[in-house]
């Protein structure tokens, strides 16, 4: 008997998401462009309407996701918000090519961080110490920092240089994955955690105090002047009569090799996560002892998700330190591995969308929510608005209690909300979905009819 066959969909249900889905990218596009034209730089309130419009525009990439429509239009479509559209509106305001290249670098920390806590299980506090390896590991070589340390005259190294050591940074980074990895293969939960801790301390505070005897990374001042990679495609603009400012080609060039890392992230962890190591990690995650007596060589698929999660980091930093010209310790500091372990949670652990999407959240909210509402409040406060009903001058509040400043308290109130409301995460992974699932107390059974004595 054959199977009943499966009625074709007709073209105009095909036709409907993919309409609906263009008119939102086409309105949040428009908006945001109109947001962040200058004639509305002087309105009250403007840098928060931005960060809203902003929002509603990077959105549309969580429209895409879940859209009803072919993988093969998906990814047309995120290519023209992301190489086309986001690019137009940064041209037009520098901030938002900020805002997106800040992302996609949380991105990629995310990812990588996502191996390690989302896919083995193992719980790094210390991430950041690998971003910092990254980071000072150009910025010695890329600016006089090392004539100072060696004695010599032959640096900065030129900008060709940035895009081998870009590799470099990758291996080193993965190498100290491994000898982090190494000492703390017998440990798991929080003995695990307080160990990655004192890791990423004991980084921070070895750069920190590495000016003497060999002043090798300028202590607590930091280095600044570091090489950035060379504009190689400024003279083709040239000739073709398009004239753009250093700054600008500079905010285009991160951008755009921002995501092409992130990119070259998500193939390399989606194949990572398909493979027989990446099925390994999740056997580890779920069970230690079985996996072992499965055959699973602990030692090596550890040391492997260190490695995997550090050489993002390293070659962030790497990327980091040349897009801000200076760096110091107090950019690498614990906090930051909290910020970025609170993106995974976020968006979802062991979840390779959800690590993007937990990225975006954080970082846009601290980088435009959280500051649009402090420069709203400054606005109100020197125009001596008047709270109604209480007859408060907003002149009167205190700068203590600015929302900038507590972005620590909002990330934890986050993480709270998201651990009673969703604790799977926006974008959970299937697995912790179904587990969650299964945990969820069962339905009250149905009372059974015509009992009796009879029966």
């Amino acid at each position: 008997m054959e199977a009943p066959k499966t009625p074709a969909k007709r073209p105009a249900e095909t036709l409907r998401p993919f309409v609906s889905v263009a008119v939102y990218i086409v309105v949040a596009t428009l908006v945001t462009l109109w947001l962040s034209g200058p004639s509305l730089r002087q309105v009250i309130g403007y840098s928060l309407l931005l960060a809203l419009g902003f929002v509603a525009f990077l959105g549309s990439l969580l429209v895409l996701y879940y859209a009803p429509i072919g993988s093969g239009l998906k990814l047309a479509l995120s290519l023209l918000i992301l190489v086309v559209l986001l690019p137009v509106m940064g041209i037009q305001n520098t901030f938002l090519f900020e805002v997106a290249t800040q992302v996609g670098i949380f991105a990629a920390l995310a990812l990588g961080l996502n191996i390690v806590v989302g896919f083995a299980g193992l719980l790094d506090l210390g991430y950041v110490a690998f971003y910092a390896v990254g980071a000072y590991l150009w910025a010695i070589v890329g600016s006089n920092q090392a004539n100072i340390a060696f004695g010599t005259d032959i640096f900065p190294l030129p900008a060709f240089w940035f895009f081998p050591f870009l590799f470099i940074a990758l291996g080193v980074a993965a190498v100290t994955g491994i000898l982090l990895g190494l000492p703390v293969l017998r440990l798991r939960g929080d003995y695990l955690a307080i160990v990655t801790l004192a890791f990423g301390e004991v980084i921070r505070v070895v750069v920190n105090n590495l000016d003497k005897p060999i002043n090798l990374t300028n202590g607590p001042q930091g280095i600044r002047a570091i090489q950035r990679p060379p504009l190689f495609f400024k003279p083709a603009l040239t000739a073709l009569g398009i004239t753009v400012d250093d700054a600008t080609l500079y905010a285009l060039y991160f951008y755009f090799l921002v995501l092409l890392v992130v990119g070259f992230a998500i193939l390399i962890t989606r194949r990572l996560e398909g493979s027989w190591v990446g099925r390994a990690w999740t056997a580890i995650r779920e069970d230690e002892l079985a996996a072992q007596a499965m055959g699973i060589p602990l030692v090596r698929m550890k040391l492997a998700a260190f490695a995997a999660g550090a050489s993002f980091a390293g070659a962030m930093g790497m990327i980091f330190g040349a897009k801000q010209y200076f760096i110091n310790p107090e950019s690498f500091t614990f906090m930051e591995s909290i910020g970025v372990l609170s993106m995974v949670i976020v968006g979802g652990m062991g979840s390779i969308p959800g690590a993007i999407v937990g990225a975006t959240v954080v970082t846009v909210l601290n980088l435009q929510v959280l500051k649009g509402f402090s420069l709203l409040l400054n606005q109100l406060r020197a125009t001596g608005a008047v709270i109604p009903g209480i007859n408060y001058s907003l002149a009167q509040w205190p700068t203590q209690l600015d929302p900038a400043k507590y972005e620590r308290l909002v990330f934890g109130v986050l993480l709270v909300i998201m651990s009673i409301l969703r604790p799977q995460g926006i974008i959970p992974e299937r697995r912790h979905q179904l587990e969650l699932a299964e945990r969820a107390p069962a339905a009250a059974p149905a009372p059974v009819v015509g009992g009796g004595d009879g029966d």
